[in-house]
């Protein structure tokens, strides 16, 4: 199994990340509302909010897991840290990147991933909004817009909430 490597901005990221004072916070009903609907719309049976710090990924919001983090070496959402664009993965079995992974391997048997990237102001990404599925999928330009406008509104939601 291949590891992510780190984004080449990893000590601005994490820095960027901690400021959020998002990190080990109780379920909140806003971001619930996003994983929800995405999870509904793209008829997906797990869906997450995923920050991704130094050595795991924690989930703000969950549906279809009832882990709250895993360990950053097991994080798909680990290689889309790397861009602002969705990274998609429509057959984790073809993927050098995913085939011998754990999660694909052993249950739940992963097929499929889909991660957009919670990018801030800054430009930093501190996790994804991403889908996943035990079934190979596609995503087409109108599920990409989707899941970027709903992307988008994790991000709102999280600068928001220090300001609540």
């Amino acid at each position: 199994m291949k590891i992510a490597p780190l984004p080449s901005n990893e000590k601005e990221r994490l820095l960027a990340l901690h400021a959020l004072l998002i990190l080990d916070t109780p379920p909140e009903q806003r971001f619930d509302r996003i994983t929800e609907f995405a999870a509904a719309e793209f008829e997906v049976p797990i869906c997450l909010i995923s920050l991704v710090d130094e050595n795991r990924q924690w989930f703000k919001s969950r549906i279809g897991i009832d882990v709250c983090e895993t360990p950053r070496s097991l994080s798909f959402c680990a290689y889309a840290l790397h861009s602002d664009a969705t990274l998609v993965v429509p057959d984790t079995l073809k993927d050098p990147r995913f085939f011998d992974h754990p999660l694909v391997v052993e249950p739940p048997h992963l097929r499929f991933y889909a991660g957009a990237p919670l990018v801030l102001p800054s430009g930093l990404v501190a996790g994804t909004l991403c889908l996943a599925d035990m079934q190979p999928r596609q995503l087409d330009a109108l599920d990409l817009s989707i899941l970027a406008t709903l992307r988008d509104l994790a991000v709102n939601e999280m600068l928001e909430r220090g300001h609540a």
